[in-house]
């Protein structure tokens, strides 16, 4: 019985290798992640699971076990990450071919910087690169000021035991990335429902693509409202400037990158930041009184430390190639840990699984990528983090968890990492 079974098992098997060699697999269409591929995005409270330090211990790169010859390797280094996030030449970010119409997304509905090649990723970056430099992001520090106090006041309004995700983390960069990119008030209710939803893989590709396709259809209606009328943001600028040069499905993408890479991201940041500040009473005056070279400090470790981001873009390989000493065909994915490489102690020094704002690491972390894909909104995250927590910690110096961390609700499963509540008394 049991060969029989093992007989079928494989004649079935060998139908699906060669329907997705035929037709490929369709992303979209997943309605399940396999428990082997779970590991990058598996955590344990704040921290990766240990597995991802014992991969990283003990080989460069780690194949992930899937069935039907569909390889992703695992790098989960901090130089080796370095490595494959600078090679522009053996790999391709252009996940469109994984996408064939027939799901709840299409290749239509993936673009942005993340997941487009040059030359078409060098132009838009260009386009949209002179917004988020330092001189033109000072502009917006009176604006999120504003944002935060008023945050703050909803959650003091709320009174103690009120959820500081709902009331401060969330709206602080929602409400900003919606002014930078010039969305109307009335359309924001309906576009921030689709945030998180589409980071989060616990139910496979399925509905996590299908949010991103209600997200771009939102995105394509703005686009072409706007192309009639510009509004006074990013959108209608680009607009102004561009004109036909760029098309709605560009313009639509860049956008969805700029929301996606700015709200979810650095909601995660604040909420878990403030879990993590919560832990120490020196850390927490730290960043209540400390100088902005010490909140720059806490800053740039709670940004090391959480990697909210857990996971690079994938990157397929271009050819056939030898990989640290393995072999890797052309259209495998290999996909950087992005929390593991920023706990790799060769980089990181002692005890990197350890929050530590007076640490001193050799290089720079990787909580925003490498690149010429890193984070084009890393300086407003920084910023809108350099505002948010001082002030939290000033306005509330008795700011204490409602319920212990491990009754916490996490993200299970998500891209970006987070927690949905954070009830806080004060």
């Amino acid at each position: 019985m049991i060969q029989v079974k093992s007989r079928v098992a494989g004649w079935v098997g060998k139908l699906v290798v060669r329907r997705i060699q035929k037709k490929g697999i369709d992303l979209s269409r997943l309605s399940f992640i396999p428990e082997k591929t779970k590991v990058p995005l598996q955590r344990t409270g704040l921290d990766p699971v240990p597995r991802i330090a014992e991969i990283r211990k003990t080989t460069p790169m780690h194949r992930l076990d899937l069935p039907f010859n569909f390889n992703i390797y695992l790098v989960t280094g901090y130089e080796e990450s370095r490595r494959i996030l600078t090679d522009r030449d053996s790999y391709s970010n252009d996940i469109r071919h994984m996408f064939h119409g027939d799901g709840p997304a299409t290749s239509d509905d993936i673009g942005g910087l993340g997941f487009t090649d040059p030359p078409l990723h060098t132009r838009l970056r260009k386009i949209v690169t002179p917004e988020f430099t330092m001189r033109r992001l000072a502009r917006l520090e009176p604006m999120i000021s504003d944002i935060v106090d008023s945050r703050l006041d909803a959650l003091a309004a709320e009174g103690s035991g009120a959820d500081l995700a709902k009331h401060v983390a969330f709206p602080v960069p929602f409400q900003t990335i919606c002014a930078l990119l010039g969305l109307d008030y009335e359309d924001r209710d309906a576009f921030e429902k689709l945030g998180s939803a589409r980071f989060d893989a616990t139910n496979g590709g399925a509905a996590a693509f299908g949010a991103v396709s209600e997200q771009r259809e939102f995105l394509f209606a703005t686009v072409a409202k706007q192309r009639k009328e510009p509004g006074p943001g990013l959108i209608g600028q680009i607009l102004l400037d561009e004109g036909d040069l760029i098309s709605d499905v560009d313009l639509a993408g860049l956008a969805d990158g700029v929301f996606t890479g700015g709200f979810e991201t650095t909601a995660g940041m604040i909420a878990l930041g403030t879990i993590v500040l919560l832990r120490d009473p020196a850390y927490a005056d730290m960043i209540r009184n400390g100088s902005p070279e010490d909140v720059d400090r806490v800053v740039e470790e709670l940004l090391r430390y959480l990697s909210v981001v857990q996971v690079a873009f994938p990157r397929f390989a271009k050819q056939d190639m030898l990989l640290f000493g393995k072999k890797i065909k052309a259209g495998d994915v290999v996909l950087a840990s992005l929390s593991g490489a920023n706990r790799d102690p060769k980089v990181v020094g002692e005890r990197p699984e350890e929050f530590d704002p007076y640490r001193v690491p050799e290089s720079g972390h990787l909580a925003f990528g490498h690149g010429i894909h890193r984070c084009i909104g890393a300086e407003l995250a920084r910023m809108e983090l350099r505002i948010a927590l001082p002030r939290l910690f000033q306005r509330f110096p008795d700011l204490a968890l409602a319920k212990p961390q491990e009754e916490l609700s996490f993200r299970q499963l998500s891209f970006v990492y987070g927690v949905d509540e954070l009830p806080v008394t004060f």
